[in-house]
């Protein structure tokens, strides 16, 4: 994510919005995009920030609470309460979000008007001086706005649900939205918006056109699950199974000159193979004889029994711990460790010189219910350095470890937000496993005890490097 400060922000949350954006990190490991901070997209009333994302736009506005709050209900079409207690104004808006959501409206069409297509648009209404749980209706969060208090978490899990075109929009796609947006940003060098994560081709000219063609047509590759040996490949040449299969018909023989003879070696030939088959009885008799008449270690001794077949083990992707489904979606290995990290956990892995990170999602079913697990493993090269991260990210709110599947778009179906996720860690010598669960679809909650015993349980899955 690359901030481009074009004003002064107008809201007292707008440095929360700032950090929380460049907590996300340069370039598209986590997200990817160009945040506009304070551009004005409609009549000189700048918000404080709008996104230019690979696959998709958000536009964030800052509301500002009169004190801050432990708990906010935040229904966009209702009243607000703050630890219980309504946000009364004097105005006749509904709730402070009012005059947000009318800038939010006029954004839009602003966007969708210089940029027919250019994919979902969400709204993110960043609420402060500081709020630790936003609660909003399930209705609300199956739109496109997010109440929150930005922080690196709430933020990363808000880009992640409502940006989500089906293909990144191209290099100049996005140079002509950020010209139409914000008229004062300075231009983008072609490199910077591929680095951020957009495609350096457009729509109507997708890279797969320039693909040899001999690869489209190849023949699929069947899957080869480990532990098996591989199939015999049935893509022989034509002409070689034809051979194989269709022996040659000998050439025709030369007919015999008709005379005595003939009648005498058309006999000959007839009876041979019956001379062949009386030998062949003699000698099994023959051979019959001789064994039974030898060794008896030999006429008793029985063959040892056909080797039973071995079980083929069940397919990598699939495990189960303590009775709970785990099914593999995605895996990998690195050494880039602060690069999937946010967060406190990011900056003390930029500080700390890390040996690897091993990362993989899972589907889960815990008692009938879909879940979604995440797991990272950071290797290190001492134990005091492994004790050290861990106690980072064993902190609330420290930040964590991206997930590999959303990350590479990997999830089958509904994509989950690993927002109040049940969280686990162990420690294993040198090596600092971070596991994160959550319910798909949602709400979930760190204390639910079906997704804490499978945060228990995933601690004992294997991830493969």
């Amino acid at each position: 994510m690359r901030l481009v400060r074009l004003a002064q922000q107008p809201s007292r949350v707008a440095e929360d919005v700032r950090a929380a954006l460049a907590s996300l990190g340069r370039g598209s490991n986590v997200v990817g995009g160009v945040a506009l901070v304070g551009a004005s997209p409609v009549d000189g009333r700048p918000v404080e920030a709008v996104v230019v994302m690979p696959k998709g736009v958000l536009i964030v506005i800052g509301v500002d609470l009169p004190d801050p709050a432990l708990k906010l209900e935040a229904p966009l079409g209702g009243p607000w309460k703050a630890d219980g207690w309504p946000l009364v104004h004097g105005d006749t808006s509904i709730n402070p979000a009012t005059d947000a959501l009318s800038l939010s409206a006029a954004c839009t069409h602003k966007i969708a008007d210089v940029a027919p297509g250019a994919g979902p648009i969400g709204t993110i209404l960043a609420v402060g001086p500081y709020v630790e749980t936003v609660d909003q209706p399930a209705a609300d969060l199956a739109g496109p706005v997010r109440v929150l208090y930005p922080t690196a978490t709430t933020m990363l899990a808000a880009t992640t649900s409502l940006a989500t075109a089906p293909r990144p929009r191209s290099v100049q796609q996005a140079r002509e939205l950020i010209a139409a947006l914000a008229p004062d940003a300075p231009p983008m060098p072609e490199e910077v918006l591929l680095g951020e994560g957009f495609s350096a081709y457009s729509d109507d000219e997708p890279t797969v056109i320039r693909e040899n063609p001999l690869v489209a047509i190849a023949p699929t590759v069947p899957v080869q699950h480990p532990g098996k040996k591989p199939a015999k490949s049935a893509a022989s040449p034509p002409v070689q199974q034809a051979v194989a299969v269709k022996p040659v018909p000998p050439p025709p023989a030369a007919p015999a000159e008709p005379g005595p003879e003939k009648s005498h070696q058309s006999k000959t030939v007839k009876w041979l193979p019956v001379a062949a088959i009386g030998l062949l009885i003699v000698l099994l008799v023959a051979a019959i004889s001789v064994a039974s008449g030898g060794d008896d270690t030999a006429s008793t001794q029985t063959p040892p029994p056909p080797p039973t077949p071995a079980t083929s083990p069940p397919p990598p992707s699939s495990s189960q711990v303590e009775s709970i489904q785990f099914t593999s979606r995605a895996s990998a290995a690195d050494q880039k460790c602060a690069s999937h990290a946010y967060g406190d956990v990011q900056a003390s892995l930029q500080q700390t010189s890390c040996a690897g990170v091993k990362r993989a999602s899972f589907a889960g079913s815990i008692d009938g219910r879909a879940a979604a697990v995440t797991i990272a493993v950071v290797e290190f090269p001492d134990t005091e350095q492994a004790t050290a991260f861990k106690a980072t990210a064993d902190t609330p709110g420290g930040g964590g470890i991206l997930d590999l599947a959303t990350e590479t778009n990997q999830w089958q179906s509904e994509v989950p937000v690993f927002e109040s996720a049940a969280y686990q860690s162990g420690l294993d010598g040198k090596s600092v496993r971070l596991v994160q669960v959550v319910w798909v679809p949602g709400p979930s909650t760190p204390d639910d005890p079906g997704l804490v015993r499978g945060a228990k349980a995933a601690l004992e899955l294997p991830v493969q490097g």
